[in-house]
């Protein structure tokens, strides 16, 4: 108990000093639950609870361990003491100051003045290592890794790179559907994880996949910033408007760097090194040795990425293609030349059919795709990409600022075989009907709804789609307790030829606001959360902050009867240092055993500089 405290005190004291960032670094990393902690004593004690403490292990890699172990055999030490001895071991001395910084990332090891500890509770819990069959720490400093992972045959290179395109195609083009699917729509997060089962069966339609890879597709475009959970559910970022237009070749190159970025740097530098050895089961071996307390854990994350890997076409049945080696050995951009060289070329025109209809020959540019998009309704995905046109997909259009002048210049811009007679008639017809229906603001909030039309004004008012609008009637026109917005996209979405007015009767462009931040999710708040909590205790005023702060020191120090090392400012301005085991603090003072005169000493609380652990 003792020794559990005195580690306490101390790690409490270097949480204490980190700075929000490195706060909410650490929280993310040892996933603690915010529920009983109320201060950095409680967050000490929470991060040496022995289940938190063997999690934390199993994310450092061997020569980290190594390390641990050895500063927690030797007790505290330094750099120097650390190397010394696990040169003598024969492990790898180093990279030691890297790892020692890793370690107390997670408050596995406490630092001062150069001088490294690893508290209590982490050293008793190394010791029952290989009981629980894991390496001591020379298995950690001398076990050998596993053999090279296999070489790859160079003759199937080729078969290799066309599988990996396809797949990498696909998955690009899948999630461009899925951007597509979520500006129109969001998706919702369940609170136990995973998007609500309509939303998911939804997302595979608009994708065209199965409905189990929708989980695995949403994982790649959150690495990679495009979505993000906003309130609960999952939406587009602001950087997937730039992706989307960007080639096939930029997209997938954007996919591929944010896997690699989020690749641990040993498993990174395995693969760099060995980019033309097949994956597979000797690559598991190797992440099983490299982190020997990772379990399940780490092996969940390994077959991610390689499950990944394989949608991106770094990989083809588990053997490197040509743009992965390149991702693996010379970066994302050289990766992005690799794949575009593999990728179906990207064309410019269309045929526009008498039906109505839109045929691409090939992957249609994604700049001409994205806008095309807004006046036709996409029907197959694939190579050949179909569209089609409707009165409805045109009004869709309008809105978005398009007018029967652009549409028309688009089209003929983009078609092989000039703007069908069909086609020419519905644009005209469209552009005619057009803002039949008027939607203004109101004072309060409220909005009014007009039109030319008296019969269609009947309509809206029967229509049960619109009942919830609870449009009534006032004078010539309807008029609604909701806001313009609210009532504009309502009856977009029920296809209405509706336009949005100003005060002065001129159609505006509204935009739908559909863009989440990148990163933002519950865990973020609630780090955030904590550190305020943690944060509250201080005050502006150093002098009240200490006060309080020397409280909690003493008051753990008394319940653990641990022993200190108490300084004290005498009259004259020069200071004391006491060995104390306090046993009370009333009155605004301290009562203690003073452990080398053998007698009871009284301190005012206001004469005690600092605390630290009994030396």
């Amino acid at each position: 108990m003792p020794a559990s405290s005195d580690s306490a005190l101390a790690l409490a004291g270097q949480l204490r000093s980190l700075t929000d960032g490195e706060l909410a670094q650490l929280l993310g990393a040892r996933d603690l639950r915010e529920a009983g902690i109320r201060d950095f004593f409680d967050l000490a004690e929470a991060l040496l609870d022995p289940t938190s403490i063997q999690q934390a292990l199993g994310r450092l890699d061997r020569g980290t361990l190594a390390t641990l172990a050895a500063v927690s055999e030797l007790g505290p030490s330094t750099v120097k003491d650390a190397a010394a001895r696990l040169t003598a071991l024969g492990g790898d001395p180093t990279t030691i100051p890297a790892q020692l910084a890793a370690a107390r990332r997670l408050a596995l090891v406490t630092e001062g003045n150069g001088v490294f500890a690893v508290p209590a509770s982490v050293t008793e819990q190394l010791k029952e290592w290989p009981a629980l069959g894991l390496p001591s720490l020379e298995q950690l400093a001398t076990e050998p890794a596993p053999a090279a992972l296999a070489p790859v045959s160079r003759v199937e290179a080729r078969l290799t790179d066309t599988k990996a395109a396809e797949h990498a195609f696909a998955t690009t083009t899948a999630i461009a559907e899925l951007l597509s699917e979520l500006q129109h729509e969001s998706a919702r997060e369940l609170a136990r994880g995973g998007v609500a089962l309509p939303d998911s069966k939804r997302l595979a339609a608009s994708m065209g996949v199965d409905l189990d890879r929708v989980p695995g597709l949403l994982e790649i475009a959150a690495r990679a910033g495009l979505i993000a959970r906003d309130g609960g559910r999952w939406m587009p970022t602001g950087t997937s408007h730039e992706w989307i237009v960007d080639s096939s070749g930029e997209r997938w190159s954007l996919l591929a760097a944010a896997w690699l970025e989020r690749l641990p740097d040993d498993i990174r530098k395995v693969l760099g090194s060995r980019s033309h050895a097949a994956w597979g089961e000797r690559l598991e071996e190797y992440v099983s040795w490299l982190f020997p307390a990772g379990g399940e854990w780490m092996r969940d994350r390994v077959l991610v990425y390689t499950r990944d890997a394989e949608l991106l076409g770094i990989t083809a049945d588990h053997e490197p293609s040509t743009p992965g080696v390149a991702l693996l050995t010379a970066g994302p951009k050289a990766a992005a030349v690799a794949m575009s060289a593999l990728f179906p070329p990207e064309v410019e025109k269309v045929y526009l059919q008498h039906d109505l209809s839109i045929v691409s020959p090939g992957p249609l540019l994604p700049r001409l795709d994205s806008r095309l998009r807004v006046m036709a309704d996409v029907e197959g995905r694939a190579l050949a990409s179909a569209y089609r046109v409707s009165t409805a997909s045109l009004t869709r259009a309008m809105s978005a600022g398009e007018t029967e002048a652009t549409i028309r210049q688009f089209l003929a811009s983009i078609s092989l075989t000039g703007i069908p007679q069909p086609l020419d008639y519905l644009v005209a017809e469209a552009a005619a009907r057009y803002g039949l229906v008027r939607v203004g603001g109101l004072p309060e909030g409220r909005s009014y709804v007009r039109s030319s039309d008296p019969t269609l004004l009947r309509t809206l008012l029967v229509d049960h789609s619109l009942a919830a609008l609870g449009l009534t009637r006032a004078s010539d026109r309807l008029e609604s307790r909701f806001d313009l917005e609210l009532v504009f996209w309502t009856l977009a979405e029920a296809r209405y030829p509706v336009a949005a007015e100003n005060s002065r009767g001129q159609i505006v462009v509204l935009k739908r606001r559909q863009a989440a931040h990148a990163g933002s999710s519950g865990s973020n708040d609630t780090a955030t959360s904590l550190i305020e909590r943690l944060r509250l205790g201080s005050s502006d005023d150093a002098e009240v902050t200490g006060r309080a702060w020397l409280s909690r020191q003493l008051d753990v120090a008394i319940r653990a009867k641990l022993g200190l090392t108490v300084t004290v400012q005498l009259p004259d301005g020069s200071t004391v240092d006491y060995q104390l085991e306090p046993a009370s603090v009333a009155g605004g003072r301290l009562r203690a055993r003073d452990r080398k005169a053998d007698i009871e000493r009284t301190l005012p609380l206001s004469s005690i500089t600092s605390v630290a652990p009994a030396e």
